[in-house]
């Protein structure tokens, strides 16, 4: 209902809020120094970028893989070269009842989540008319349930707390469809979750923020296929790939006091690709 600029000049009890007590100091702002992230498909590419990028800022981490076991070697490396406590734990993000178990089981270890990373995805890359059925029900179960499984048991967990802050792996695949390879199922999983982060803000506005990432390709086996190569140099202004290592610091903001007055926001990071 559309209200009279009278109405509108109304005090309203409990506005405005106060400023978080946060650091003044930029730098300040960006350490994670006490806190704990749980970051899911941390055993490479993006995850285990944004998983050392929390280390490296003093974090505590979780780091959550489905079968490469090779996160539990590199969450030691990573205790011992930051200094940091990290443990890692094998999770089928497409399990509710694992993902269930594993945040309670780091809420027992670490004593609390304050920052929960769903950065688990694959894709099928094929067109509609030539994906199976369980190839489509394959890649929902990971894109869009395992978020949803992630956002649902986390959030309770911050809305317990007080606090909390999800941080959605999405993709520019969510926003433009991404050539020559055909893959419309991956595409809609993506638009799905970066809406659902959306309207999660908004939900959860009393005691959590949540935020998107929506990166473009990076040099990673999810990055772009050798039939999409050329044309990925071709589309993104940048004319290149991206490395990991450039999308570190966009997840430490979004993690990070830096970031206090963000939520519900899609931040698109591909090079320029989808300016065209």
């Amino acid at each position: 209902m559309s209200m009279s600029v009278e109405d509108c000049t109304q005090a309203r009890e409990g506005f405005p809020r106060p400023y978080p007590n946060t650091p003044s100091n930029v730098l300040e702002q960006l350490r994670l120094t006490g806190k704990v992230v749980v970051v899911n498909g941390a055993a490479d590419g993006i995850g285990l970028a944004v998983a050392e990028a929390m280390a490296e800022a003093n974090a505590n981490v979780a780091l959550w893989y489905n079968s490469n076991e090779a996160a539990v070697e590199r969450s030691q490396a990573l205790a011992k070269i930051h200094n940091v406590k990290t443990a890692a734990y094998k999770v089928e993000v497409s399990d509710h009842n694992q993902v269930y178990e594993a945040i309670a089981t780091v809420v027992r270890d670490f004593g609390k989540i304050d920052v929960f990373i769903a950065n688990a995805g694959m894709a099928i890359s094929k067109p509609i008319l030539e994906q199976t059925v369980d190839e489509y029900r394959k890649q929902m179960s990971v894109n869009v349930d395992g978020v949803l499984f992630c956002a649902k048991y986390a959030g309770e967990v911050f809305k317990r707390q007080g606090f909390g802050n999800l941080i959605i792996t999405s993709s520019m695949s969510g926003h433009t469809v991404n050539v020559p390879v055909d893959q419309p199922v991956y595409n809609a999983s993506k638009a799905f979750v970066t809406h659902f982060g959306k309207s999660l803000a908004r939900e959860w506005r009393e005691f959590a923020r949540v935020n998107i990432v929506s990166p473009g390709f990076f040099d990673t086996k999810m990055g772009a296929s050798p039939l999409a190569m050329h044309e990925a140099y071709r589309m993104s202004s940048l004319g290149r790939q991206g490395h990991v290592k450039e999308i570190k610091g966009l997840y430490l903001y979004l993690a990070s006091d830096a970031s206090s007055y963000m939520t519900g926001t899609d931040v698109l990071i591909d090079g320029g690709y989808v300016l065209p």
